[in-house]
């Protein structure tokens, strides 16, 4: 990567990484809750949502909070989404159902029951994972893995079929310390050097601006080339490019 490169996107990440940047923001709702154990549930919800038009899933993400009352982790493992989320074919968002959320909800619920928390689920895949892959690697397949065994479909993503971009972000939300925006719970277990870029076809059409990508289509193997490409302007916090793309745009 050219010094200049490099030194434009490290000027942008400084000026865009603020607390400035969650207003409007899925981040925004695990900045709405102080227990940890919510922090890292209602970002997890926050990631299922993300997508599509943020006009849209902000306001089923806020639904989800106001139903819990603030407090999902007790929401969810004390069984009391069942009275808020009522199973049934009606359209909850874009493609998914009540049914959908409810079945999810019941995922999560079961995920508590058996480890505790997100955060226990998490370090126990790092753990147990023989693999040989990342710790990051470990955390995104055990994710996807479990939330499809459970019939989750879509709002959990896996890698390497896809470019796995939500769930990119929640753990970039979760491992990335000392950030305005990224909360950092998982940081003594998972190595933020090892965080992928979270992708989508405007990132990589920034990113070809940028010459920085080198493939075209939006895939895991787009992911692991770009986050490798920004790992040469931030050698151990590569996710941090997110903010000096979200940045250069802005500027734009």
């Amino acid at each position: 990567m050219k010094a200049a490169l490099r030194h434009l996107l490290v000027g942008l990440a400084n000026r865009y990484e603020t607390i400035g940047f969650i207003q409007g923001d899925p981040s925004w709702f695990m900045h709405q809750v102080a227990d940890p154990l919510d922090q890292e549930t209602m970002a997890f919800l926050a990631m299922c949502l993300s997508y599509g038009s943020r006009k849209q899933f902000m306001p089923k993400i806020d639904q989800l909070m106001r139903l819990a009352g603030g407090r999902p982790y007790r929401w969810i493992a004390g069984g009391g989404y069942a009275d808020g989320i009522v199973s049934s074919d009606q359209c909850y968002y874009r493609l998914y159902t009540y049914a959908d959320i409810h079945r999810l909800l019941t995922a999560l619920h079961d995920l508590f029951c058996e480890y505790g928390s997100l955060g226990a689920f998490a370090s126990e895949a790092v753990r147990q994972d023989m693999s040989g892959v990342s710790d990051v690697e470990s955390v995104l397949v055990a994710l996807a893995t479990f939330f499809r065994r459970h019939g989750i479909k879509g709002l959990v993503p896996s890698p390497y079929t896809s470019a796995c971009k939500r769930p990119c972000m929640f753990l970039r939300w979760m491992v990335r310390d000392g950030s305005p925006v990224d909360l950092g719970l998982w940081s003594s277990f998972i190595d933020k050097a090892n965080l992928y870029v979270p992708l989508d076809i405007h990132v990589l059409q920034t990113a070809n601006q940028l010459e920085i990508a080198r493939v075209k289509s939006a895939g895991w193997k787009a992911v692991v080339d770009l986050t490798r490409q920004l790992g040469e302007a931030f050698p151990s916090d590569p996710a941090r490019g997110d903010f000096a793309l979200y940045g250069y745009d802005i500027d734009r």
